[in-house]
């Protein structure tokens, strides 16, 4: 396929913001959460994957999807464009096979819902690499610390 005809989605651009998570009932375990399920707009996404499924017309216009900004650490709006010239959109995230309302029905609207079965210790090692290139944390032991105590515990759905 040529670039033109795929768009790429990551799911990154539906957390919440750090405003929204300081507005829930408990703020200090939403922001040591964030990254769980809890902590995404799951309606939102929703709405996007719904409007992806409507017929594609010469009229069509463009949708767009937000991406997530790791320099100001929240989401940013309407930045990334899927043209209605895009044959093939891949959204991509952790929990699009989640069994819960709302991220249920968005996956049902998928084509194909793919699994990526990724070994605990090759994960670990690649988020603690993902933490240090994007300035998370200042040294190994502390991206260790990050990934044990926010990324592999939302991955264990604990």
């Amino acid at each position: 396929m040529s670039p033109s005809s795929t768009a790429y989605i990551p799911m990154d651009g539906y957390h919440f913001t750090r405003a929204q998570l300081s507005a829930m009932p408990d703020p200090a375990t939403a922001h040591a959460r964030r990254g769980a399920a809890f902590t995404f707009d799951a309606y939102a996404f929703l709405s996007l994957i719904r409007s992806l499924r409507e017929p594609v017309t010469p009229g069509s216009p463009s949708i767009y999807a937000p991406s997530f900004d790791h320099a100001v650490k929240d989401p940013k709006p309407d930045d990334i464009e899927i043209l209605p010239s895009h044959r093939v959109v891949v959204v991509e995230g952790n929990y699009l096979a989640l069994d819960e309302d709302v991220w249920r029905d968005a996956a049902g609207l998928f084509d194909e819902l793919w699994f990526v079965d990724v070994d605990f210790d090759v994960a670990k090692r690649r988020l603690i690499v993902r933490h240090l290139a994007a300035g998370l944390a200042e040294n190994e032991e502390a991206a260790e610390r990050r990934a044990a105590e926010n990324d592999l515990v939302n991955a264990l759905g604990e």
